[in-house]
């Protein structure tokens, strides 16, 4: 009798490494895309160059690793423990864990802040006893750190970008956004009504000291260096020879902490936008959806390809910097991926124990449509 032959069962596909990171930087991916595609259309040449703004970039990656640098010293989780120890109500609480990334935001960016302060919420809701009301203060957060950021230059990417290219002067930028900011804060204080009146005591288990004080003194002047830069009071190249030189020197680590993934999406977009501008079909389509509405074409836009994307694409097809300096901050608001920043604290959320993401997309969505319809309506007022 002959036995059966036995047949291996085919071993199970591996998955692609590759995968997780097109996941991770879906963005980065789109804005490589889109830029191969419009190079069948205008051949690659020297011109590219003129696409790019180098000086952008430069400040970028400054106020990048900057930041970094003083944050891996402890200074924000110092100030963060300074400002919440002690017995507080509940709503003040959640009032302070608010406005630290609507304010921090105009100085260290939407994202960073974002970084900085929503896991520190998590912590001290957790020691208060109160994780039911992680969603809306990470919500809230995140709202603030949006809004928050669109008050100064270099607050968000699609800022320090238009700033640049429209060479604005600091008044007029700062006139311009500054009815959002104010009418923002209001919106985000009222939404502490939500938070009950109830008293809490905070107090850390271990209080964190800055473990670098000259590092701090360092990132300080750096940064007093990029904000003169930003001024147009400094050139740029010097601001980043400086800023190099000083890694090298005395924090080599900091080369890691930069953001590369968009500094290439904004190469990548600088040459998308470029080529476009070369295409008559799209850039006198282009052209006349920002001539009917630069505020709503930029809302819209923000929407889909979030907020960074859609100020470089658009930038090229307007001369009404205004229109769209507010379209592209305002348009952070909606969907989960109208600011990519917003994607920051959801993926915090995840990580907490018994995280509903259902819950934190229903309110989420509810809250930002909210806030957008606020802000779209001061924006037709004021217009």
């Amino acid at each position: 009798m002959t036995k059966p032959a036995i047949r291996s069962l085919p071993a199970p596909a591996p998955k692609s490494a590759l995968w997780p990171i097109l996941k991770q930087e879906a963005v980065l991916v789109t804005a490589f895309l889109c830029a191969v595609l419009t190079m069948f259309f205008v051949p690659p040449s020297s011109a590219y160059l003129d696409y790019i703004d180098f000086r952008v970039l430069a400040l970028l990656f400054c106020l990048m690793v900057v930041v970094a640098g003083a944050q891996s010293c402890g200074l924000f989780e110092v100030l963060a423990q300074r400002l919440l120890s002690g017995s507080k109500s509940v709503r003040y609480l959640c009032l302070l864990l608010i406005l630290m990334p609507f304010f921090g935001s105009m100085l260290i960016t939407n994202d960073v802040a974002l970084l900085a302060f929503v896991p520190f919420a998590i912590v001290v809701l957790n020691l208060i006893g109160r994780p039911q009301d992680l969603i809306l203060v990470i919500t809230a957060q995140t709202l603030a750190a949006n809004l928050g950021s669109m008050a100064t230059p270099i607050g968000n990417p699609q800022n320090l970008f238009l700033y640049s290219k429209f060479h604005i002067s600091i008044s007029s930028f700062l006139a311009a956004m500054l009815p959002y900011t104010l009418l923002s804060l209001v919106g985000l204080a009222l939404m502490v009504l939500l938070f009950k009146k109830e008293s809490t005591e905070v107090h850390f288990d271990t209080l964190k000291t800055i473990s670098n004080p000259r590092q701090v003194v360092l990132m300080s002047v750096l940064f007093l260096l990029c904000l003169l830069s930003v001024l147009h009071l400094v050139h740029s190249g010097i601001v980043l020879a400086v800023v190099l030189a000083s890694m090298v020197l005395f924090a080599k680590e900091l080369f890691r902490k930069a953001d590369y993934s968009l500094l290439a999406t904004f190469v990548f977009f600088f040459i998308c936008a470029g080529n476009i501008g070369q295409m008559d079909l799209i850039r006198n389509f282009l052209t006349s959806m920002m001539d009917k509405s630069s505020l709503v074409s930029s809302v819209l836009a923000s929407q889909f390809i979030s907020n960074v994307p859609a100020a470089v694409l658009l930038s090229g097809f307007t001369e009404q910097w205004k229109e769209l300096l507010i379209g592209v901050n305002v348009g952070g608001l909606g969907t989960l991926i109208a600011s990519l920043a917003s994607l920051i604290s959801f993926k915090l959320y995840l990580k907490t124990p018994d995280a509903r993401p259902l819950k934190y997309l229903g309110v989420f969505t509810v809250a930002n449509a909210a806030g957008l319809l606020v802000l779209m309506a001061a924006a037709i007022m004021l217009d």
